[in-house]
């Protein structure tokens, strides 16, 4: 039996974030992503990494999983990483020099955060494996990694996995078809610093500390 590879999964850590819910709402959105909130829910085990070659390396899923959920993490980010209408508002939440400018494809620019690395989760009930992207927040924010969707990583101390929502990987319809929003310097402040790219509330729930 070939000796399993010692996990070289991101070693992520997190801090605990408010414990009040932030609700991200506005009066032009729709009233199910208005309180949609990508960490509740069901919770499945999640692996990260940084780079494609370190998910193939830790050996804990297929190389062809890794490829797959690294191509969705790309995707993802393309469409719909978090969006900020200038730079320093970017910044402020992920960190100086973590930010890059992007084009609209009819003019104009706006900024996003860099991607951190990508998280497949093991959905349950046979439902394979999902991924999405990762980004770290600044530790102004809490610090902490969070899925394309907003979905934090976290730990369940039960079981010692790392652990993500489900719908914080393969959201609803709804939330993944919904034009993406910019963030101004104003939504920053007001909503605590995380969000951009859709609509949500942002819930301190999740106990960090995990990797190791």
């Amino acid at each position: 039996m070939t000796p399993r590879k010692r996990s070289s999964s991101l070693k992520l850590t997190t801090m605990l974030a408010g414990a009040t819910a932030l609700t991200l709402s506005g009066c032009d959105e729709p009233a199910g992503q208005a309180s949609w909130d990508p960490n509740k829910g069901e919770q499945v085990e999640a692996f990260s990494y940084k780079t494609l070659e370190e998910c193939k390396a830790a050996n804990e899923v297929s190389d062809a999983q890794c490829d797959t959920s690294y191509a969705a993490a790309q995707k993802d980010d393309a469409k719909d990483a978090p969006r900020f209408e200038a730079r320093a508002s970017c910044e402020e939440v992920y960190g100086a020099g973590n930010c890059v400018p992007r084009s609209y494809n009819n003019g104009g620019n706006f900024f996003t955060p860099l991607l951190a690395g990508f998280v497949i989760g093991r959905m349950l009930d046979g439902g394979g494996y999902r991924g999405t992207g990762l980004y770290r927040q600044d530790d102004r924010y809490g610090g902490g990694y969070y899925s394309t969707w907003g979905g934090r990583l976290g730990r369940d101390y039960s079981t010692g996995r790392t652990v993500i929502s489900r719908e914080s990987i393969d959201p609803p319809d709804a939330i993944r078809n919904a034009p993406p929003k910019v963030q101004t310097r104003t939504s920053v402040v007001s909503r605590g610093g995380f969000g951009g790219g859709r609509s949500y509330a942002h819930s301190g729930s999740y106990k960090g500390g995990f990797g190791g």
